[in-house]
């Protein structure tokens, strides 16, 4: 459904250094750094390009987080959303909810909350049970 989900940033080499620590968990690394564009391009094993990039506003103007918007990135299981979280808070994180079931959603939700260092509103979920 989707080709890419961009964030933006001010400050490429603090958003890669809180990303690369983050995403690692989840088994999504770094594959591609444009410094000249301000931009770096992540995806999971096996695929062909980038699927999520953080990069500077495209218009020139700073990076601002949106009211109401976040990014969900998929676990493979719990321990994997409680590593990323943990990793995403060790890189400059901010919590916006701990690692925990969330049953309002579905019995087997399990997910955590955090802001990146931009302020850009992040989810880490795992939809199976233990």
């Amino acid at each position: 459904m989707f080709s890419h989900v961009s964030l933006g940033t001010d400050e490429l080499d603090r958003a890669t250094a809180f990303y690369d620590q983050l995403l690692a968990p989840l088994g999504i690394t770094r594959r591609l750094t444009l410094p000249e564009h301000g931009a770096a391009g992540y995806g999971g094993q096996g695929g062909a390009r980038p699927l999520f990039w953080v990069t500077r506003a495209y218009d020139g103007h700073p990076a601002t987080a949106g009211n109401g918007g976040m990014v969900a990135l998929a676990a493979e299981n719990r321990a994997a959303v409680r590593a990323a979280y943990a990793a995403g808070m060790a890189a400059g994180g901010t919590d916006e909810g701990a690692p925990g079931l969330r049953p309002h959603y579905h019995p087997n939700w399990y997910g955590a909350y955090l802001r990146d260092p931009d302020g850009n509103k992040l989810c880490i979920a795992c939809h199976d049970p233990e």
